[in-house]
């Protein structure tokens, strides 16, 4: 990541912690893991669910653009969704990011089957059990889902993690990376 992007990502991060409204960003070590994911993957299709100003997204994108990959990201709030359009023309990302302003759960409903290499997860944690059944159809075989937060809100997720750990057909793994990284690989 060029010096500008980073500088501009370490503005963008303090700033979400010091709003009053605390936009969630993930911690700097975990996107950058996002980062690392990608490239690794070769990931050409990104979703991510839960784009708040675009903290994220920023990472994604610019590791999406070192492979040569796109990033779709949905958020239901349009005004975090136009504050993180706005960060990713600053971060010069917007030519692989497309941001929109939608609900996942009927987003995921209109996917087709494998569409995606790589999800990350990072919004309205009550409904990722809701979203679990989609998240899997919409992930190609071997493909990866990444869900934040996994640790600071374990309690939250619990509907969610005993679902993806009696699951057959993904294998998962759980880092103390940031505030709790959940790394779920879909197999062939």
């Amino acid at each position: 990541m060029d010096a500008n992007r980073q500088a501009f990502l370490d503005e963008l991060y303090a700033h979400g912690r010091d709003v009053p409204e605390a936009l969630r960003n993930v911690e700097p070590e975990a996107a950058e893991l996002l980062g690392v994911l990608v490239r690794t993957l070769g990931a050409q299709n990104v979703l991510e669910i839960g784009t708040s100003n675009g903290y994220s997204t920023i990472w994604l994108g610019d590791a999406a653009e070192a492979v040569g990959g796109r990033v779709l990201s949905l958020d239901i709030d349009a005004d975090r969704t136009a504050l993180a359009q706005k960060n990713l023309v600053e971060a010069e990302v917007d030519r692989c990011v497309d941001v929109r302003t939608q609900d996942a759960a009927q987003a995921l409903a209109g996917f087709e089957d494998g569409s995606f290499d790589l999800i990350f997860l990072d919004a309205e944690r009550r409904e990722y059990a809701s979203y679990w059944p989609d998240l899997v159809r919409v992930l190609r075989d071997r493909g990866l889902l990444v869900v934040a937060n996994t640790l600071s809100n374990a309690k939250e997720l619990v509907e969610f993690s005993e679902l993806v750990y009696s699951a057959e057909g993904v294998t998962s793994t759980l880092l103390t990376v940031g505030a709790g990284v959940l790394l779920i690989v879909k197999s062939s």
